[in-house]
């Protein structure tokens, strides 16, 4: 199957182009401001930030309609922004309190939104991929048009787990579409390491599967195969896999001092590809936006992010009664004991 990668950007709109802005920049702020937590202890366990990454889910929710689903893996909370949680909810679970979008239970890597059609945040690896194809089995199984994104990483990518998914969703024609976010280190080992054939899209061709790489820090790129993607899925023609092509800049996870790259390569990234900045130039240069209209959209953001810090501090602990509710299971007798 011969490489195929998205063409030119699709023409969008000056209002589109400074919702893409906003979007990522509340992306981006929000998890910076989740990072300082973390270092002032307020946020526990595992914190895996999307810094870097926000045009990928960013991009993918243009092409996204209501009813839509998705499905992620640890690195969440962008993708729950982008789908339009509510980032007071986000950080209070991030901060384990009461008024969390799992109650304070389920912390950064176990947040749902039935009403967003978000599906979590899981944290082991590639389990949310066989899950992903689960949910586009149910919309199939409904004769609906709606499409689930399945996100993965690079890492996730090598597990066996994923390749049966494929297998069933091109089988049963599944509207689902696999959406690999290479940031090109999985936890901390280069693809080139640890891939023998990197170019992961590709792989689908042994089930039939049709897909392309993209240039994840190009919103308008994501959004335009987004898009052939989902028309491909809502026609009834099967699966499609994206690999979207990206970088984190921080590590892994807030643990993760990522001593296995260079801090020139990061800056280099950051100067040069930066997804936020690009859209920032396009709105400047193509005078859709000044610099003072642009600073208005960066106060607003850091006062709805700064809002919501202020909303996780305040909201109190988890009840210990609130451990026994959410189970979702029949009552078994306890059996006679003689």
């Amino acid at each position: 199957m011969a490489a195929r990668k998205a063409a030119k950007k699709p023409n969008v709109s000056a209002e589109e182009l400074k919702t893409f802005y906003r979007d990522m920049l509340l992306i981006r702020r929000f998890e910076e401001k989740a990072g300082q937590l973390y270092g002032m202890g307020l946020i526990g366990g595992f914190c895996h930030l999307y810094i870097g990454q926000e045009a990928v889910v960013v991009g993918l929710e243009a092409a996204a309609k209501e009813g839509d689903k998705r499905i992620t893996s640890y690195r969440d909370h962008g993708h729950m922004l982008a789908c339009g949680m509510d980032p007071k909810g986000v950080m209070a679970e991030l901060t384990g309190r009461e008024g969390g979008y799992s109650k304070g239970k389920g912390g950064s890597m176990h947040m749902f939104s039935k009403e967003k059609h978000f599906y979590g945040g899981h944290g082991i690896v590639a389990a949310q991929v066989p899950l992903g194809a689960g949910l586009a089995f149910s919309d199939m199984y409904k004769g609906n048009d709606n499409v689930t994104f399945t996100y993965f990483g690079d890492g996730a990518a090598n597990q066996g787990q994923v390749y049966e998914s494929y297998n069933m969703a091109e089988l049963w024609m599944l509207p689902v579409v696999f959406v690999i976010e290479n940031n090109q280190y999985a936890m901390g080992t280069s693809t080139k390491r640890s891939t023998k054939s990197p170019s992961y899209w590709e792989r689908g061709a042994a089930y039939g599967i049709p897909g392309e790489e993209v240039d994840g820090m190009d919103v308008l790129a994501v959004k335009e195969a987004g898009q052939k993607a989902v028309e491909h899925c809502r026609a009834g023609k099967g699966p499609y896999i994206l690999e979207i092509k990206t970088y984190r800049y921080r590590g892994h996870s807030m643990s993760d001092p990522a001593k296995y790259r260079t801090r020139e390569e990061v800056q280099k990234m950051r100067d040069e590809r930066d997804p936020i900045e690009a859209v920032r130039s396009m709105l400047l240069t193509g005078k859709h936006a000044s610099e003072d209209d642009l600073k208005a959209i960066d106060k607003e953001i850091k006062e709805i992010v700064n809002a919501s810090a202020e909303f996780a501090k305040e909201s109190p602990e988890p009840a210990p009664e609130e451990l026994w509710t959410d189970i979702y299971a029949d009552e078994v007798p306890q059996e006679e004991t003689a």
